[in-house]
């Protein structure tokens, strides 16, 4: 977890006093990025709060409508609503890591959290916002879910042809992956600054 901070943290603010060396802070200054750090969480938590409802909502009417039931065409072959429960990890590989899984997800939402206080990015609040409510919802599935407390199985549906049967959650990881990759590509750090390599 440390590492993790260490990779996407941000420089120290220097205080008022002008520590190593640097010019002294106006209180205007730190109360100003202060805000803007505020921000940046609340856009983080509103993003989460998002992702991890529409995956909730959508799995409560998956299970009450969906499963037991045929398969319903959306693109003919090319796209079903196919209710199943996974066990595993993506592609259904692991299913006897379940409680693995669960503590990879629960680590990935604590360094998220921890992660938020040195925030001052908006497309990093985005991604790690997506990161953390599709982490949750599967979470909750991992927990509440049978056969049991940790070792529940995932409830996916979304079946394009040819490929592995998902969700709303792990749509809302990969995207959030994705935008990490580009923003890191891109120089850009969670503290808001530019990078050149």
């Amino acid at each position: 977890m440390a590492e993790a901070e260490r990779i996407i943290g941000t420089p120290d603010i220097p205080d008022a006093e002008g520590a190593d060396g640097a010019e002294p802070q106006h209180p205007a200054e730190g109360s100003t990025r202060a805000g803007r750090g505020r921000k940046k969480v609340l856009a983080l938590l509103v993003v989460a709060v998002l992702a991890y409802l529409l995956d909730l909502i959508s799995k409560m009417i998956v299970v009450a409508k969906l499963e037991h039931e045929e398969p319903i065409e959306i693109f003919g072959e090319w796209l079903k609503f196919d209710a199943i429960r996974n066990a595993g990890a993506a592609f259904g590989i692991g299913e006897a890591f379940t409680v693995i899984f669960t503590a990879i997800a629960a680590v990935v939402i604590i360094v998220i959290v921890r992660l938020a206080r040195k925030l001052y990015s908006l497309p990093w609040a985005i991604a790690l916002g997506l990161l953390l409510g599709g982490a949750l919802g599967n979470l909750t599935d991992r927990i509440f879910r049978a056969p049991g407390v940790f070792k529940g199985a995932v409830v996916d549906f979304i079946a394009p042809a040819h490929f592995a049967v998902f969700n709303l959650a792990d749509s809302a990881i990969v995207c959030g992956g994705i935008l990490i990759v580009i923003l890191s590509f891109k120089g850009l750090d969670p503290d808001g600054t530019v990078h050149k390599d």
